[in-house]
């Protein structure tokens, strides 16, 4: 399923947050990202809209099935990523933001490669 970066950038960040803090609220994300109130509260909507989140009556913001599947495989590829960067000698600053870039422009194909190319050299 193909989703906007943006929105899979939202929810790779709910998941990030809730992992860090439990529940998580719009205005965690606002506190986190950097965007306004207004622009992450369009962004849950469509959200909602599309069934990657629920909310309840005091805005906790719960990731529903497809959601969590989108920001698992999201938040996988950008550790993945930062921790190919970072033992290939890019500093952890770069490896971090670099891999933030490329996870959601990477092949399927090219991002299996690559972990079973560097899950090879760390058994040996």
């Amino acid at each position: 399923m193909k989703i906007h970066e943006s929105a899979e950038n939202y929810l790779e960040m709910i998941l990030m947050l809730r992992e860090r803090i439990g529940q998580v609220r719009s205005i965690d994300i606002v506190n986190e990202m950097g965007y306004t109130k207004p622009s992450v509260s369009i962004a849950m909507k469509r959200l909602r809209e599309n069934g990657y989140i629920k909310m309840d009556s005091d805005g906790y913001i719960t990731l529903l099935d497809t959601g969590l599947e989108i920001a698992t495989e999201m938040y996988n590829r950008h550790k993945f990523l930062a921790q190919f960067l970072m033992a290939i000698g890019v500093s952890e600053e770069i490896a971090l933001a670099d891999a933030c870039k490329i996870e959601h422009d990477i092949s399927d194909e090219s991002y299996q490669c690559l972990k079973k190319h560097f899950d090879h050299f760390k058994e040996m």
